[in-house]
């Protein structure tokens, strides 16, 4: 396998207790295998028996170096938008208040179940590049906008399509449990019937990596959340929870004792529910889009999270209704203009973190044996990515040790 050096970089290898923050390493140098990382650290250190047998030598031209980033919750895959109802919003109608009167998510199924999975794809991959413009070389997609066999299956199956067209890895979700369909209106328990079968065919058409699932007063109870995520589990598939956006209704704490990768939004997480997360290794993924877009006034309960230690992901959470966002970056300023992060807090949130928030052990840091995904930025310092609102300097990704 051939190897390549890359030099003349500073590199934020996002490591777990390192001397310095961010895992900072200054004049850097970096050797990769094919698709993974065989060598980091100082230049100075780098072996010259291993320099000898790289073949081909990239000068970074001073970037900083940082872990490709990862965008560990969204619906990128969807028909439609929703503008209406973000005016609605604007003129006092509550989120709640929409999806009662049948628009949310159940206007995004309709439009959905009547656009072509072509169509479907082509606005789709408008959405995925421009995440990849800013570094993104890990996604995950749910379903959800489709709530019956043959729609759910057309949006896993052009999530697929799309790791096949795009250079990014892509990792899918069920969330058949996003919302009751119109035509079980009223009857969600024989809704829970229906999406249990669904689940299994599409998880044997190997569609599905993960099942999540909307536990909320407008969603789903907390029994019916057990009943998929026990069918869940006997199919071997880890699961992930939207918990506690809009109420404390427990969902973290019976999420965790399935051994949740996530739980998801958690503005109204009691300090009960962090501690079952902390025990568990459940991810808290914090979403400060939805937070600004829906005008939020309860913020996640950053301190009950430090102080029980529960890793904290971000994400876009790319969605018609409540995020329609396609940048990660702005993520991480908000994320610490209005979570209170730390920018090296955000960082981990979009690397190492969001790596465990899809079970993925193999990227999230840059370290021997971690798959060759990272990202050169045009900054001297790697706060400066959560500093600038707006800003992209990404001067070039590198996905799988391949320039992207």
């Amino acid at each position: 396998m051939p190897l390549s050096l890359w030099t003349h970089c500073d590199a934020a290898t996002m490591l777990v207790g390192s001397a310095q923050p961010y895992g900072l390493v200054r004049d850097a140098a970096l050797v990769t295998e094919g698709e993974v990382i065989r060598w980091i650290g100082p230049r100075s250190d780098l072996p010259p028996e291993l320099q000898a047998l790289c073949s081909a030598e990239h000068d970074c031209g001073g970037a900083l170096l940082t872990p490709g980033l990862i965008d560990c919750h969204t619906h990128l895959v969807y028909g439609g938008d929703r503008a209406a109802e973000f005016e609605q919003r604007l003129q006092g109608v509550s989120y709640e208040e929409i999806a009662r009167q049948g628009g949310g998510i159940a206007s995004t199924v309709s439009a959905t179940r009547g656009a072509s999975a072509a169509e479907l794809e082509r606005s789709s991959a408008t959405r995925l590049r421009a995440l990849m413009a800013e570094g993104v070389t890990t996604i995950e997609i749910k379903s959800g906008y489709g709530l019956a066999m043959e729609h759910e299956r057309k949006c896993l199956q052009v999530a697929r399509n799309l790791a096949r067209s795009h250079a990014i890895d892509v990792r899918t979700t069920f969330l058949g449990a996003h919302a009751v369909p119109p035509e079980f209106a009223g009857q969600s328990d024989a809704y829970v019937d229906n999406l249990l079968p669904m689940m299994q065919h599409l998880h044997a058409e190997g569609l599905v990596d993960a099942v999540d699932a909307f536990c909320e007063r407008i969603g789903f109870s907390l029994a019916q959340t057990a009943r998929i995520f026990d069918a869940a589990r006997a199919l071997g598939l880890p699961v992930k929870l939207h918990a506690e956006q809009l109420s404390d209704s427990g969902g973290a704490q019976m999420a965790a004792s399935y051994g949740a990768l996530s739980c998801d939004h958690l503005e109204w997480l009691s300090e009960r529910g962090a501690a079952a997360m902390a025990q568990a290794g459940t991810v808290a993924v914090l979403l400060p889009g939805a937070f600004y877009f829906l005008r939020e006034t309860k913020l996640p309960p950053m301190d009950w999270l430090r102080q029980h230690q529960v890793p904290m992901a971000l994400s876009t959470d790319c969605n018609p209704g409540s995020s329609p966002c396609t940048s990660l970056l702005l993520m991480l300023n908000m994320a610490c203009t209005l979570f209170r992060f730390t920018p090296e807090e955000a960082l981990v949130g979009v690397t190492r973190h969001a790596a465990r928030a899809l079970g993925l052990k193999d990227r999230g840091v840059l370290a021997p044996g971690m798959q060759a995904d990272f990202v050169l930025w045009d900054v001297k310092h790697p706060a400066s990515l959560a500093y600038a609102m707006g800003a992209n300097p990404l001067r070039a990704t590198v996905f799988k040790g391949q320039l992207r």
